[in-house]
């Protein structure tokens, strides 16, 4: 158990590359708008067309009230995955009041959590990653590692993920209070 690995860019670009391969659209758009989102997995799975697209068109952002918080959290739709968004839509067909991931369940609306673990186990254990080590949680973690990694902004990062503590930030992120801390006194806010 314990704190689900985020993915690396390599991680990213392998399993991105294999479902446009076998061409899933579904599973495409749902892992560009896991990782674009930032979006805890109940959150990315109730998401209706409405909320990421307006008329046809898919947005370069959004915003939506989390379940958790009841907070509003904004988030930004990549160019890639505003396109395998709009070509899942396209081929499903689905209108702007249907879920984005509706599941093929009558019982459900939208996939399931479990159904997502499922998809999101495959997806790693496709690239020979240990699925044990990876989980929907990653999808969440990968791109604010990153972000962080790269900025070293706490603030950002905490603001992309919604959280209103900066000491959650820190315990998600999985750094040192010592780094976080040296890093924080460098942010003039």
């Amino acid at each position: 158990m314990g704190q689900k690995l985020p993915l690396s860019m390599q991680e990213i670009w392998s399993i991105r590359m294999r479902l446009q391969n076998i061409g899933n659209l579904r599973d495409l758009a749902l892992f560009n708008l896991g990782i674009d989102s930032k979006l805890r997995a109940c959150d990315l799975l109730s998401l209706r067309v409405s909320d990421v697209a307006s008329g046809k068109e898919v947005q370069s952002r959004a915003i939506i009230r989390q379940k958790k918080t009841k907070r509003p959290v904004r988030f930004e739709i990549t160019a890639r995955t505003r396109k395998s968004i709009d070509e899942w839509i396209e081929a499903r067909g689905l209108n702007e009041s249907d879920f984005l991931f509706p599941s093929r369940l009558h019982s459900s609306p939208h996939l399931s959590l479990r159904q997502y673990g499922r998809i999101v186990e495959a997806w790693v254990s496709s690239i020979g990653l240990d699925p044990t080590a990876y989980g929907t949680h990653s999808m969440r973690r990968t791109k604010a590692t990153l972000i962080y990694r790269r900025t070293k902004n706490l603030r950002a990062v905490q603001l992309l993920l919604g959280h209103t503590n900066l000491d959650s930030t820190v315990r998600y992120l999985g750094i040192e209070i010592d780094d976080a801390l040296e890093r924080s006194e460098q942010i003039d806010v």
